[in-house]
């Protein structure tokens, strides 16, 4: 080894250069240790449930997405349906207003979620409906007392979002039936109120799904994540979007073209969304749209065909997503799946 000194280069003795050549690897290593447990830090391999609910308990009703005009009977149903469990209820100052396409202004439907997720007497938060607009508050949220306190989080569709954002704080959370999913008579979706109260309460349900011929066989296990197809695909590439890295992924979608539902898997595929992914639950794809060049195969056919470099197992049929029987689900939570063509398991890990 040779340094530079007074003009000229200058050779070292065999021990010095052994002693400098010795310093940089302990302090690279030393870097590479800390870089490695700020990381281990930063994303923790089990996120924390938050404490299941109880009689006395109280719930919160936000409306973080789309207008609820004239949805003033669903608001009331689902005050008097968590009533009848013995909760309490809390309604957001601003659900009921109305800004263009949402619930309020951004910033009045970020007030009602920041109380919510700071308030310590609150056990849950129930969002009333989707739509659209989460995405567009979720740099304005404060999650600090949250840790604190933590609290289920209840919704779907355009509520993937605020999954995807509690996932990466480290919480788990809860994809459900929302206030607007009450029709007039209960009765009608009574798979998806009854799995809702029993993961609220503590006693989340397993499933066994009906088979299918376009099942991918196979047996894993890992925590569930997921959500709606398009807004996974709208976090992509920010600090939303999930690590799904050995996990198990469940997806669903409404009011797509084919071509769009290719696209999006295309698009997660090409950034790496599906190389360490151990499973995939596809639930429902409700109301697909025609386009006047038809696509050639079905919806399962074509998700096949997007993923047919991975080995992993792939489960369809879940009841789940936009339609009245839309079971409940606990994101984050580890799950055991087996994949048949006859029928599919899923079973939560405690």
């Amino acid at each position: 080894m040779y340094i530079y000194q007074k003009g000229c280069f200058v050779k070292l003795r065999h021990e010095i250069t052994y002693l400098i050549f010795g310093l940089i690897v302990a302090v690279n290593f030393v870097a590479f240790a800390q870089n490695s447990t700020e990381k281990s830090l930063e994303m923790p391999k089990e996120l924390i449930q938050p404490s299941y609910l109880k009689a006395g308990d109280t719930v919160a009703i936000v409306a973080p997405s789309g207008i609820l005009k004239d949805r003033d009977r669903e608001v009331q149903q689902a005050i008097n349906l968590l009533n009848s469990w013995g909760l309490n209820v809390i309604v957001g100052d601003y659900v009921y207003s109305q800004f263009n396409h949402f619930a309020g202004e951004d910033y009045e439907r970020c007030i009602d979620i920041q109380k919510a997720l700071d308030d310590p007497t609150i056990s849950a938060i129930w969002c009333a409906r989707g739509g659209y607009g989460t995405v567009r508050i979720l740099d304005k949220l404060d999650y600090t007392k949250f840790k604190e306190n933590p609290k289920w989080i209840v919704g779907y569709s355009d509520i993937t979002a605020l999954h995807n954002q509690v996932h990466n704080e480290g919480f788990q959370s809860m994809h459900a039936l929302m206030c607007v999913s009450l029709t007039k008579d209960l009765t009608e979706i009574s798979n998806s109120i009854n799995t809702f109260k029993s993961a609220l309460f503590g006693m989340p349900s397993d499933y066994t799904l009906e088979g299918s011929e376009f099942n991918k066989i196979g047996e894993v296990s890992g925590p569930l994540v997921g959500g709606n197809l398009t807004m996974l695909h709208t976090m992509l590439g920010s600090k939303e979007s999930i690590d799904t890295s050995e996990k198990i992924l469940f997806i669903e979608e409404i009011g797509e073209y084919k071509y769009h539902i290719d696209r999006m898997l295309q698009s997660l595929k090409r950034a790496g969304y599906f190389d360490n992914l151990k499973g995939l639950v596809v639930g429902d794809m409700s109301k697909m749209r025609k386009n006047t060049t038809l696509w050639g195969t079905s919806v399962e056919q074509l998700i096949l065909d997007a993923l047919s470099d991975y080995d992993f197992p792939i489960a369809f049929n879940m009841p789940a997503g936009h339609e009245k029987d839309n079971r409940a689900l606990i994101l984050g939570r580890r799950i055991e799946l087996k994949v048949a063509k006859e029928s599919t398991s899923v079973v939560f890990i405690n």
